[in-house]
């Protein structure tokens, strides 16, 4: 009877303990890029300006936590596509890059957060050593990860030109 009766308190306190302990659920959802704000910058088919800054204007949101986020400008001289456009933008007659502009960055975002606006300042140079930078077509692509390691990208038509 004392066995039984240890056996019995044994058990119920495992299920006690198992069942209070908190899981963690696991990330099933990729984080989301917002660019339908009025203050988001750039939009796809904006126009950027050599030798001139301009601020980011992105809200990034996770169901869980923000990890981060990269910047990659490259030139779209060749028409190609990232499908995450929505809009078709007038393009310039396809061309050969003689010296085009390149542009990729990584940033964290603060720990822990679920919802992240960022407000950078990104300096678009001129030119290099070889000249002044191509102007034309080029794709403003935005790479979002998560804390588990989800991404999402939105790639963004733009013109760069020259003042």
């Amino acid at each position: 009877m004392k066995t039984i009766r240890i056996s019995v308190i044994t058990f119920s306190l495992l299920l006690i303990f198992t069942a209070c302990q908190k899981e963690e659920e696991a990330d099933k959802e990729k984080p989301v890029i917002d660019l339908s704000g009025t203050t988001a910058f750039p939009t796809n088919c904006d126009t950027l300006y050599f030798g001139e800054a301009f601020t980011l204007k992105v809200r990034f949101t996770d169901n869980q936590k923000l990890g981060s986020y990269s910047i990659d400008i490259h030139n779209n001289f060749d028409h190609h596509s990232h499908s995450t456009e929505v809009t078709d933008c007038t393009l310039d007659p396809v061309k050969e890059p003689m010296n085009p502009f390149l542009f990729i960055e990584d940033y964290l975002i603060p720990e822990g957060l679920q919802t992240y606006e960022t407000n950078l300042s990104v300096n678009i140079t001129a030119g290099n050593a070889s000249g002044l930078f191509d102007e034309g077509d080029y794709h403003f692509f935005i790479s979002l990860t998560d804390h588990e390691g989800w991404s999402n990208q939105k790639g963004l038509s733009i013109k760069l030109l020259h003042r």
